[in-house]
């Protein structure tokens, strides 16, 4: 069994002889009539068409090969021929092709013995000759990690990899969608942060060196989009990322992408009402019309809060959360699915006195020792002077809803790259 460095270097030699042939192995530009999902779903005997992707499988039968061409939308199996293709282009496809290699095959299709829809190359060309070999076993390998590590390899090896994201886009798409059509209008905030708020975390600190400041990364949008409520605009939404210096663990990676939207002259219970009406649409298995909903005091008794919530496994509101400094009236709630915390929400406070109070208890914490606590915004205290409106807000954590949409195992199974630590 060769190395995986004598694979290299078999490959490399085919690299040479490919370049020594005068052929480009990694051309700018390829040509594509049709998806490989298209050549079997259009398939009609003799149909001439243009194919491009990865090969993932060869399988030599003295003058003719099979192989399996695979792009971003399928697979299809091509058919080398010698007697079609000539000694001389056989042989050097034979010599010089390896599972991995991206190529480029016009031909025309036709109906295998099997009946297996299939392309008859009359010509290809090599797209890119790949130097690394695919791996032999890659799915439910023990080290995890190597799957989170090498995601373009987790990419191409399982189809459920893709699937999950394919999923995640779909459902940022429909949250975007029903936002829309609700009149919510999506908005940019800073990520950059000369005062971080909106959450109680520890933040990741940086140095801007063309002003000489420090900045912080932000850990939610909240204050940058109640100001724009402020400023006259009723309903507002961000889908973006933030950051928090915390743990990690199955729930939780140090950058995470959050839905926020608020909603004038709302209040948490149109809140709660809308929540249910946009989850019940992405999945009404998961997502009932109406969700259970129980106190906090009730729920978090001699537990630990997180313990507490990991019992709740039907979507659950928990409501009258404690001691929220940016709430109204005590009206703060956690969304539970799954025993998974994935939505925080509340009547925002927009009395400016009260405001400045629960930043001031805030401060106290801090300098008690409480790295968590927020930090009293200035800035965010004036714009309220002006006038909020009545308001509710609430935060969605989009890669856990994708891990219960998708049923993954943990949050970075639903993060393209999360966070590792280098080996």
């Amino acid at each position: 069994m060769p190395t995986i460095q004598e694979i290299k270097e078999n490959r490399i030699a085919k690299l040479e002889a490919i370049k020594k042939r005068g052929v480009d192995p990694y051309p700018a530009k390829a040509n594509r009539t049709n998806t490989c999902q298209e050549a079997i779903d259009q398939f009609k005997d003799g149909k001439e068409m243009i194919l491009v992707g990865r090969l993932r499988t060869i399988r030599g039968h003295g003058g003719s090969a099979f192989a399996n061409l695979e792009d971003g939308f399928g697979q299809v199996q091509i058919y080398f021929k010698k007697d079609e293709l000539g000694d001389k282009e056989y042989k050097f496809f034979q010599d010089n092709f390896d599972i991995g290699d991206f190529i480029e095959v016009k031909g025309t299709l036709f109906l295998t013995h099997k009946e297996e829809k299939t392309l008859l190359v009359k010509k290809y060309k090599i797209l890119t000759k790949s130097l690394a070999p695919l791996p032999e076993k890659w799915h439910g390998l023990k080290d995890v990690e190597e799957r989170f590590r090498k995601r373009y390899l987790d990419l191409i090896m399982n189809k459920e990899t893709r699937d999950i994201f394919e999923k995640r886009s779909e459902i940022i798409k429909k949250t975007r969608d029903f936002l829309n059509k609700n009149n919510f209008i999506e908005v940019e905030t800073p990520i950059l942060q000369t005062l971080y708020g909106g959450a109680s975390a520890k933040p990741f600190e940086t140095h801007l060196n063309a002003l000489d400041m420090d900045l912080y990364l932000r850990v939610a949008p909240e204050l940058y989009l109640k100001r724009l409520l402020v400023g006259g605009y009723e309903r507002v939404f961000e889908i973006g990322r933030c950051f928090r210096n915390e743990g990690i663990d199955r729930e939780h990676n140090p950058d995470f992408t959050m839905l926020e939207f608020y909603a004038a002259y709302w209040d948490w219970e149109d809140l709660m009402k809308f929540t249910e009406e946009m989850m019940h649409s992405f999945d009404s298995k998961i997502f009932p019309k109406k969700w259970d909903r129980v106190e906090y005091k009730n729920i978090v008794k001699n537990d630990d809060e997180k313990e507490a919530f990991a019992k709740l496994k039907k979507p659950t509101f928990v409501l009258h959360l404690p001691d929220i400094p940016l709430c109204k009236k005590g009206e703060a709630l956690q969304g539970i699915v799954q025993g998974v915390e994935l939505i925080k929400a509340f009547t925002e406070q927009n009395d400016p006195l009260e405001q400045r109070k629960a930043f001031e208890n805030q401060e106290t914490l801090r300098q008690k020792g409480d790295k968590e606590a927020q930090r009293l915004d200035e800035d965010f205290l004036e714009a309220l002077e002006y006038g909020m409106p009545p308001t509710a807000g609430i935060g969605i954590g989009l890669d856990r809803l994708t891990m219960i949409l998708t049923e993954a195992r943990s949050l970075r199974e639903s993060i393209l790259f999360p966070l590792m630590k280098p080996k």
